[in-house]
């Protein structure tokens, strides 16, 4: 009789089918296996309540008579759809439990993705309040009739930096480059100016925009207002 066979023999063991070398076998195996022995406590429940079928109390008494084929039939049944229940039962949670590794794995990607992403754009709001709490610079040009400020805040990558931009006409494209101590120009934002500019008559509101340059606020001497085409500077704040 092999472990397997033994596990199945729990419903004829409690209806007394077995034969004697059987008998003998299983209950050596019952003393050792617990999911059998629970199996038996719940075979006997059954079998109490089957006409003619005395409950096995105690494994050396006595057993009833043969029962009908069908009852033990039906039993076997039953264990079997238990058993393939329970692995069906472990399998989902096996999988349950994967799908949440999977999905904290996926978080965690996520997470370190974005922490090195740069940081995003900020609203115009955002320039409003780096223009009112940064340190402010401003000049005016009186050859082209361009005034500006621009503000700096220390960043742990560089400068943050806010411009706004008035009486400039358009169309231009232009940027904004800041001179460090060696003389060399380093970007920090371009844009378009419309026909109608900014800062005029036609069209009041200043240009506000923002951008940033890896150069501390200490280490820029100077920032230029420069037309992309033909390099012409409209603008020089000294720092």
């Amino acid at each position: 009789m092999t472990a397997d066979t033994q596990h199945i023999d729990v419903g004829a063991y409690a209806l007394g089918l077995l034969e004697e070398p059987d008998r003998r076998a299983f209950e050596a195996h019952l003393s050792i296996c617990m999911p059998c022995h629970e199996e038996l406590g719940v075979l006997r429940s059954v079998a109490a309540t089957l006409d003619g079928i005395a409950p096995i109390e105690d494994p050396v008494r006595a057993f009833p008579a043969e029962p009908d084929p069908s009852v033990v039939s039906d039993l076997l049944q039953r264990r079997a759809r238990r058993e393939r229940n329970r692995r069906f039962s472990r399998a989902m949670l096996s999988a349950a439990a994967g799908v949440v590794l999977l999905a904290g794995a996926f978080g965690t990607g996520i997470t370190i993705s974005r922490s090195e992403e740069s940081p995003p754009a900020q609203p115009d709001g955002g320039t409003q309040a780096l223009l009112q709490n940064g340190h402010r610079v401003s000049a005016n040009d009186p050859g082209t009739g361009v005034s500006g400020t621009v503000a700096m805040q220390p960043k742990l990558w560089g400068s943050e930096i806010g411009l706004e931009l008035s009486k400039v006409r358009g169309p231009l494209e232009c940027e904004l480059v800041a001179i460090d101590r060696k003389g060399q120009a380093h970007t920090v934002m371009g844009w378009a100016v419309p026909a109608k500019g900014y800062g005029l008559p036609k069209s009041p509101a200043p240009l506000t925009a923002q951008g940033g340059t890896a150069l501390k606020p200490n280490e820029i001497s100077r920032f230029e207002v420069r037309t992309i085409r033909g390099q012409r500077t409209l603008l020089t704040i000294p720092t």
